[in-house]
């Protein structure tokens, strides 16, 4: 598959078969993550594999108590990759500071794109998953101070009856670009 095709099919699963998925492919889709651009090269990213389903079902009692059940789901993807940022380094902080913006949060997102269509690539599913319990999932890995669990992925092989490619229902190319000025 050229990443054209991946671009084009990737979508989000949020139904996966019960095949176990090989850490072989986990650690391709985690090299495709690792390689991915940084702000002055800081990769403000760490990855955790949730795939032992006793862990998996602890992590995600707590991670999805409350009004994060909605999100309950997951819990029946094989495995849950949880992306814990770090701000970066110095250089990359002051730029965030000046700019107002945060690039580590950029930085997570463009190495998450590499991981999910790695994946898709590999023939698996994944969903990206934001609305969870950071605090305490934070507090099940006891992660350090200054780091957050900011986003998860849940991975499988998607089930018989998902889809391959459904309509991505996106605007007109014409309707999100202009060239030289704004409108």
């Amino acid at each position: 598959m050229d990443v054209k095709t991946a671009i084009e099919t990737r979508h989000s699963v949020r139904k996966f078969s019960d095949k176990p998925v090989e850490r072989k492919k986990i650690n391709e889709c985690l090299e495709a993550a690792r390689l991915a651009p940084s702000a002055c090269n800081s990769q403000p990213w760490h990855y955790i594999v949730i795939d032992d389903p006793k862990v998996k079902a602890a992590f995600c009692q707590e991670a999805f108590s409350g009004v994060y059940n909605i999100s309950t789901w997951a819990a029946k993807a094989p495995v849950l990759v949880a992306v814990v940022s770090d701000r970066g380094n110095f250089t990359a902080r002051l730029g965030n500071f000046f700019r107002r913006t945060e690039f580590y949060l950029v930085d997570q997102g463009i190495s998450g794109e590499h991981f999910v269509l790695r994946a898709w690539e590999l023939g698996l599913g994944t969903c990206w998953i934001g609305w969870l319990n950071s605090n305490k999932a934070e507090q099940f890995f006891k992660l350090p101070k200054g780091k957050k669990i900011e986003h998860l992925f849940a991975v499988g092989y998607p089930a018989a009856d998902v889809p391959s490619a459904p309509a991505h229902g996106r605007k007109k190319l014409e309707e999100m670009v202009s060239y030289n000025e704004y409108k």
